[in-house]
């Protein structure tokens, strides 16, 4: 008895969470210009004209190069601290450890209103690099947690055995240990795209006047009116937020099981 009213209960959780979701996927295809059930009919007229929006075009190219240079940085600065937190004895490991994560611990609005107090102190006005810096340092903490549970993994005795041989440090890091990070390296930086893609709190308080992402636009969309356009819009974000990261996983599996190999 006592199961099956936590299944009951667990069923009801998902339906809460993901019935919205699917609710805004069913109307994207809706013939009407009204979102109401039931449906009148099936039409993706409505992705048409979000292809045909010069503004959602803009965002979504604000949005695509933000992420890949968020994923790039985060993953670069993610595998240099891993690298050292873990294979090197740092005075103050721990405490560096901390600090880096951080910024998960903190709610985004806080972190997001500090950094931008501290930019207004130090008279640097909004700018693309100001949302950028903000996205990696959130997105940071992410990259390290991945790359770290990996490198633990990985035996200290193959590098030691790659550097006997003659290696150099730099030709282990790139011949060895890169390639035996390369999954937990991928899957971090699917993770850093993902959630600089989706992000809009720190956005909207980072971002400089006239750049709309992806999340801001819809944000301002909402403003005006509710558009069946909106709900395509969301749609797009759907499959991209939660495709990526299933995809990314997926291969990093198949990666991980040839190098395992």
């Amino acid at each position: 008895m006592g199961w099956n009213l936590l299944r009951g209960w667990t069923v009801l959780v998902y339906l809460f969470m993901f019935l919205p979701v699917a609710v805004v996927m069913l109307l994207s295809v809706n013939a009407s210009q009204f979102g109401s059930f039931p449906m009148t009919g099936f039409s993706l007229r409505w992705f048409v004209e979000l292809a045909n929006n010069d503004a959602i075009l803009r965002a979504f190219r604000t949005s695509i190069l933000l992420g890949t240079l968020t994923a790039i940085i985060s993953s670069t600065l993610g595998v240099l601290a891993s690298l050292a937190l873990v294979r090197y004895e740092v005075p103050g490991r721990n405490v560096i450890s901390t600090l880096l994560i951080a910024p998960i611990l903190v709610p985004e609005v806080v972190l997001a209103v500090a950094l931008l107090l501290f930019l207004n102190v130090l008279q640097i006005n909004k700018s693309f690099l100001l949302l950028l810096m903000g996205h990696v340092i959130f997105t940071l903490p992410f990259v390290i947690l991945v790359v770290q549970a990996r490198l633990v993994s990985i035996r200290r005795d193959i590098e030691e055995a790659a550097m006997s041989l003659g290696a150099s440090p730099a030709q282990t890091f790139l011949q060895i240990t890169l390639p035996l990070l390369a999954p937990a390296v991928f899957a971090g930086m699917l993770f850093a795209f993902t959630i600089s893609f989706d992000d809009i709190t720190g956005t909207l308080f980072w971002k400089p006047g006239g750049v709309e992402t992806v999340p801001t636009q819809i944000f301002a969309m909402l403003r005006n009116s509710i558009s069946p356009e909106i709900n395509a819009l969301g749609t797009v974000m759907i499959l991209l937020t939660a495709g990526l990261p299933l995809v990314g996983m997926a291969i990093a599996r198949r990666m991980a099981s040839r190098r395992g190999g």
